[in-house]
C-alpha cells in the first residue's frame, strides 16, 4: 500500500493539495490518504480573562473540518480510502516526523505559498522544512495548480559523484507511482560542444541505475538553473520536478538551498523533492 500524508490548516492552498494528492492516489493501486491536521493545545489568557474555547471544542470543530475535506475530495480519489488524523503539538514538522516514521508514509504532499517575502516566512517554511527532515518524498504542490496526468518528469542532476549522492530508491518510489518518461537534465554555464569525459562517466552510471526507466539526458548551458529549467518545462510539456537538495554543495546552480527555496517557490509545475 501507498501511504500519502497530507497535512493541512484548511487555507485555500492546503485544500488545493488535498484535491492534487486524491487525484495522484486515484491513479494508484491500493492507496491510501491521511488528511492530517496538528493543533497547540489551548493556553490559559495571560490577561487573566476567561477562555470560551476548551480544547475539546476545538477538536470537535477541527474534526468536522476534516471529515468535511474528505467529502469535498472523495470524489476526485476513485476508490481510495481516506483517513482523518488529528493531533495536538506545536511543531506541525515535528509532529509530522513522528507520524512519517512510525507509519512508514511513501511520500507527504503539500501545498506552498509565497508571493510575498513575508508569505515565504510565515507560510512556506512548513514544506520547506519538512524537505529538510529528508524522511520521504515530498511533492510540493503550487498554489492553484491544477492535476494533470503525470507523462513526462524531469530528474534535476549536477551529475558530480551519482553513485553517492543519488539517493536512487526514493527516486524509483516515485517514479514507479506515475511510470513516466523520464527526462534528467543537466544545467551548467560551462558545457561547451561536446559534454566532457568526465560528465560521460557519470551518465553511464546514473543511467544503469535507472535503467528500468530508460532515461533520456539532456545539457543545457546557462548560469541561470530557475530560468533554464521553467524554459525547459514548458518547451517539454513537464508534468513534474524532482529536485535532490544537497546539505554541502559547493555547486552554484539548483542545489543550493537558497536556490531549491526559489525553485519551490516561483515554479507552476508540481515538484518532489528528496534529499540525497
Amino acid at each position: 500500500m501507498k501511504k500519502f500524508l497530507v497535512p493541512t490548516d484548511f487555507s485555500d492552498t492546503s485544500k488545493n493539495a488535498a484535491k492534487f494528492a486524491a487525484q495522484v492516489a486515484a491513479g494508484v493501486k491500493d492507496a491510501n490518504i491521511i488528511l492530517y491536521n496538528v493543533s497547540d493545545k489551548i493556553a490559559a489568557g495571560s490577561d487573566g480573562s476567561l477562555l470560551t474555547e476548551t480544547d475539546d471544542d476545538r477538536a470537535i470543530v477541527l474534526g468536522t473540518a476534516l471529515q468535511n475535506l474528505k467529502t469535498e475530495i472523495q470524489p476526485f480519489a476513485g476508490g481510495t480510502s481516506i483517513d482523518c488524523v488529528l493531533e495536538t503539538g506545536s511543531s506541525l514538522v515535528e509532529n509530522m516526523e513522528r507520524y512519517v516514521r512510525h507509519y512508514h508514509i511513501d511520500m507527504v504532499i503539500m501545498g506552498i505559498t509565497g508571493a510575498t517575502r513575508l508569505e515565504q516566512i510565515f507560510m512556506g517554511s512548513n514544506t520547506l522544512n519538512m524537505v529538510n527532515t529528508g524522511l520521504c518524498p515530498v511533492l510540493i504542490v503550487p498554489p492553484e495548480c491544477t492535476f494533470r496526468q503525470i507523462k513526462n518528469v524531469v530528474l534535476a542532476s549536477d551529475l558530480k559523484e551519482v553513485a553517492t549522492t543519488t539517493p536512487v530508491e526514493p527516486i524509483k518510489s516515485v517514479l514507479d507511482i506515475f511510470k513516466p518518461t523520464l527526462h534528467i537534465v543537466n544545467v551548467d554555464h560551462e558545457h561547451y560542444v561536446a559534454v566532457t569525459d568526465e560528465y560521460k562517466a557519470e551518465i553511464n552510471v546514473l543511467e544503469k541505475m535507472l535503467a528500468d526507466y530508460k532515461p533520456e539526458f539532456f545539457f543545457i548551458r546557462q548560469y541561470d538553473f530557475l530560468e533554464a529549467i521553467s524554459q525547459y518545462a514548458l518547451d517539454k510539456n513537464i508534468d513534474l520536478i524532482i529536485i535532490v537538495p544537497k546539505k554541502n554543495s559547493f555547486l552554484g546552480g539548483l542545489f543550493k538551498t537558497s536556490h531549491t527555496k526559489k525553485l519551490a517557490y516561483h515554479s507552476h509545475i508540481p515538484i518532489v523533492a528528496i534529499h540525497e
